[in-house]
């Protein structure tokens, strides 16, 4: 893709996680994989700044998501994916860093965010960022809760 400008450049680079959204197949389940990859990195970090650092994710995609959507004129591209970032992470807001909740996590957000329960579908036809990101927040949410619920049901999970 060539950029005219400084700032298109910087938008796709952000939107696209540094590239991440640019890959041949299946760039949503990688980024949540970057999601992934976040939520252990910033393991240990307090609360205050974890959900700091997401309000910076959700901010730069509201930033970037449109612009990358008008200059490639294609409703909620594939290659962005710093919305399922920021989705992630809020699905494993309050968890644990176990191996086995880390993969349950991921594997219903990637459901959920395929499926876009209500109101997720309304989300993803506004137009803009709204609609780019506004459905796998939903998505993270609503993974978030079944999470809690499985924990407090089954504290001890084994697979």
């Amino acid at each position: 893709m060539k950029f005219n400008r400084f700032i298109d450049f910087l938008a796709a680079s952000i939107c696209t996680v540094l590239g991440v959204g640019y890959l041949p197949f299946a760039p949503g389940t990688f980024g949540s994989a970057v999601g992934v990859g976040l939520f252990y990195w910033l393991t240990g970090s307090s609360l205050q700044f974890y959900f700091l650092f997401i309000l910076g994710v959700v901010g730069l995609g509201f930033l970037t998501c449109g612009r990358m959507e008008q200059r490639l004129k294609r409703k909620d591209p594939g290659c962005i994916v710093i919305d399922e970032v920021a989705g992630m992470l809020l699905a494993l807001s309050f968890m644990p860093p176990d191996p086995k909740i880390i993969f349950l996590a991921f594997l219903i957000f990637r459901i959920l965010d395929t499926l876009k329960p209500y109101p997720a579908a309304k989300f993803q036809n506004q137009p803009g960022a709204v609609g780019v990101i506004g459905d796998d927040l939903i998505a993270g949410i609503y993974t978030n809760i079944v999470l809690q619920l499985i924990l407090k049901i089954s504290p001890g999970i084994s697979f």
